[in-house]
């Protein structure tokens, strides 16, 4: 996201900006220069009063010059805090300016820096991309053009920003914001290294101290950190950039409390900054504080009402004034109205045994009530993490409050929302436990390391893609690995870096023992970097760990490497694998017992792969098609302990293990299936139905009261089931009431009735 119009505005270096402009009819450049100068320093009534007087002068004079127009541009900028209007004629003054003079780039870049703080990437890519068509490697263009990129999610920014650098190394804004994207990666070296190159450049810039002081606040370095605020300070004697600053970067490491506590001594300092009541309102949203939230994100989109974050977070405030809150335990589930119930019969449960399981292995206790708030719409939930929708996340965890997807959010069969809220409170107790200085890495490698752990088929296994990508050398060593979530090479290596930390994690413990992976966590709250924190608990240098554990891998997954070896190490055909499950697949219509030796041989080489596409699915199919029960259910094993979101394999394994009168395998598929897919009536009753026949008397009840939430058509009878339910797991006293509940709605229900009088019979009467 662009940083505010204002504080970017401000930065170009006044002598650049008046070099190419011309001087010999700018009748406003030293009456800006002094409003910018003023506004910089945090004088905002000098600045604005200074701005209002040129653009009064600017609206009433008739022919006016390229550099009256652009004067009065920076001047409607500076005015144009709560202002649309103002922004609207900034835009139009920088429009004549072009038109005026077609080889004023300040003008065109200043259009472009414009465009991009009201959130319009296109427009402010092409003025950028004119800035470029006539002086090839301007760096403040490729600046520019790199602020649009992060803007816009791409994974190039720091590209363009290193081309910017490369035409301009000693330029202290291109320094500045490279530093603040190494920031952002977590690579504090490099950050501070490039910081320091920028205020060495330019001491009189703010974002290069707010960048320092940022790197130095997150690594605990409070000599380069009381520099960089003294610094600030003498620039802007009430530093709410500088704040500002500390607090994104504080949302970057996941800090939220601190980041609401720096956004409002930032707000403190400047309560008409928007960029700060931003970052205010939005984090406190993420830690709970709904009200305060709400009421902050108002005032800034008051102040910035081109703001899409802003807007669309308090849209979904608004929506989420419809939801139902369900308080259970140590949990508060919000959902919309017409999945709450549902929902909150499972998810609770799941997460009070997750909440004792982590507090065991990380020796913490996340605050409590945790809330989890479930969205329908996929946008919703993006909304609720970043303000825009697109997200690819399935759920978020800002420590304990979460935020998540609800499962028919996704298309069935794409999605485990029990492993997914798993791993999202895991978060809690490891951001919690590391005082939320874990690398993002290492939090998600544990995070899916403990979905395996949950449940029989959960959490990323291996895949094909994964492995080639390994083979081919295109995953990072755990030395690096913190890029693959921060600054992914190609589409698919965070996702790629998820399973790879989690292996990580899962060597860690195998070699070192289980305390060891809590012990990381002990190191990074008590402020090692990820080189002393490794050294410290595993008594290895990064080099070797990079080494050990890149060997571990190559043991462990030596049968799959050698099946899908190619005739290189950049092969990425898939090997013998591959070609064996292509010919199987051919041969499955006219020569089915090939096909089957074809199968086993692929299963053989790949005995891990449980994609619908895999060996065991297949073999699963010809073994039915042979009538061979035994064969299917071993293969259909396969699958569904392997793959979290096989719904087909795990209703068919259910189907199959009724028939030969295995309840507890049943009950065990269905289960699993719910975790996919809960929405459908029929599954709920027929787990129902095992679980009596089991003896299971409480999950009888659960399935029953899903069956009501689900509101099937005919709900007295679904009511009348709970009522026997409860009454067959001893609880009468409880049938008697939903009995008598329902009576109250349909008095003449005469099963009802029946079953009311058996049961009076049974106890006595009341």
């Amino acid at each position: 996201m662009a940083g505010s119009l204002l504080s970017v505005l401000l930065e170009v270096p006044l002598s650049a900006a008046c070099a190419q402009v011309p001087t010999r009819t700018d009748r406003f450049g030293a009456e800006i220069a002094a409003a910018e100068a003023a506004a910089q320093r945090g004088d905002r009534t000098d600045a604005m009063a200074r701005a209002r007087r040129i653009t009064t002068a600017y609206e009433q004079t008739g022919t006016r010059s390229s550099a009256d127009h652009s004067a009065a541009g920076r001047a409607y900028a500076l005015l144009a805090t709560g202002n649309a209007a103002a922004t609207r004629a900034a835009l139009a003054a920088f429009d004549r300016a072009v038109a005026a003079d077609s080889g004023n780039l300040d003008a065109r870049r200043r259009l472009g820096q414009l465009f991009l703080d009201a959130y319009n990437g296109p427009e402010a890519r092409a003025s950028f991309e004119a800035v470029l068509a006539r002086a090839d490697g301007d760096a403040e263009a490729l600046l520019g053009l790199a602020m649009v990129e992060e803007f816009e999610g791409k994974g190039t920014a720091m590209a363009t920003a290193r081309q910017a650098l490369a035409a301009a190394p000693a330029s202290a804004r291109v320094l500045s914001y490279v530093a603040r994207l190494h920031l952002d990666a977590e690579a504090f070296d490099s950050a501070r290294a490039v910081a320091e190159r920028a205020v060495r450049a330019d001491s009189t810039l703010q974002s290069a101290w707010s960048v320092l002081g940022a790197q130095a606040w997150l690594r605990g370095d409070s000599a380069t950190y009381q520099r960089a605020l003294r610094a600030a300070t003498l620039l802007q004697p009430r530093p709410a950039e500088f704040y500002t600053a500390l607090a994104e970067a504080a949302v970057r490491q996941r800090r939220y409390a601190e980041a609401v506590r720096l956004a409002e001594q930032a707000v403190r300092f400047d309560s008409l900054s928007a960029r700060a009541l931003g970052v205010l309102g939005t984090n406190q949203l993420r830690i709970g504080q709904l009200d305060a939230g709400r009421l902050s994100v108002e005032r800034a989109f008051a102040l910035d009402p081109f703001n899409l974050w802003h807007k669309n977070t308090l849209d979904l405030l608004d929506k989420m004034r419809g939801f139902r809150t369900v308080r259970q335990g140590r949990f508060e589930v919000v959902a919309p109205s017409d999945d709450a119930a549902l929902l909150a019969l499972y998810i609770v449960p799941l997460l009070e045994q997750a909440y004792d399981s982590l507090a065991r292995r990380y020796g913490y206790q996340a605050p409590t009530p945790v809330r989890l708030e479930f969205f329908r719409q996929h946008a919703d939930f993006s909304v609720r993490t970043v303000g825009l929708t697109g997200l690819g996340a399935l759920g978020v965890s800002f420590g304990s409050l979460l935020a998540m997807d609800t499962p028919n959010a996704r298309e069935r069969g794409t999605f485990n929302w029990g492993s997914t809220a798993w791993h999202e409170l895991t978060h809690a107790f490891t951001l919690g436990a590391s005082g939320h200085r874990v690398p993002r890495w290492l939090s998600e490698g544990l995070s899916v390391l403990e979905e395996r752990r949950a449940n029989v088929g959960w959490g990323a296994r291996t895949t094909l893609p994964w492995l080639l990508a390994y083979h081919a050398g295109r995953l990072r060593p755990v030395s690096q690995m913190n890029d693959g979530f921060m600054r992914p090479r190609y589409p698919e290596e965070t996702s790629f870096s998820y399973y790879q930390a989690s292996l990580f994690c899962e060597w860690v413990e195998r070699t070192k023992g289980a305390g060891a992976l809590p012990a990381l966590l002990v190191a990074f709250r008590e402020g090692a970097d990820t080189p002393a924190a490794m050294e410290r608990v595993l008594g290895l240098r990064l080099p070797e760990v990079d080494a050990q554990f890149d060997g571990w891998l190559r043991q462990r997954f030596a049968t799959e490497l050698q099946a899908i070896g190619g005739t290189g190490g950049r092969d990425s055909s898939g090997g013998e694998f591959v070609q064996t499950m292509k010919r199987a697949v051919r041969a499955m219509d006219t020569q089915r017992d090939s096909a089957r030796l074809l199968f086993e041989r692929a299963h053989r080489l790949f005995p891990s792969y449980a994609g619908d596409d895999g060996p065991a699915w297949y073999l699963t199919r010809l073994a039915l098609d042979a009538h061979d029960t035994t064969g299917a259910l071993a293969m259909v094993e396969q699958v569904t302990t392997r793959d979290e979101t096989a719904f087909d394999a795990n209703k068919l394994e259910a189907e199959l293990r009724e028939r030969r009168g295995d309840l507890t395998g049943a009950m065990a598929a269905l289960d699993r299936l719910l975790w996919i897919w809960p929405y459908t009536a029929g599954d709920h009753e027929a787990l129902a139905v095992l679980a009596a026949r089991a003896g299971d008397h409480a999950r009888a009840v659960r399935e029953r009261r899903a069956v009501i939430a689900l509101r099937p058509p005919d709900l007295m009878e679904a009511r009348l089931e709970l009522a026997r339910a409860l009454a067959a797991g001893g609880d009468t006293a409880a049938a008697r009431r939903e009995l008598l509940s329902l009576l109250e709605d349909a008095p003449s229900y005469e099963g009802a009735q029946q079953l009311l009088l058996e049961l009076r019979k049974r106890g006595g009467t009341p």
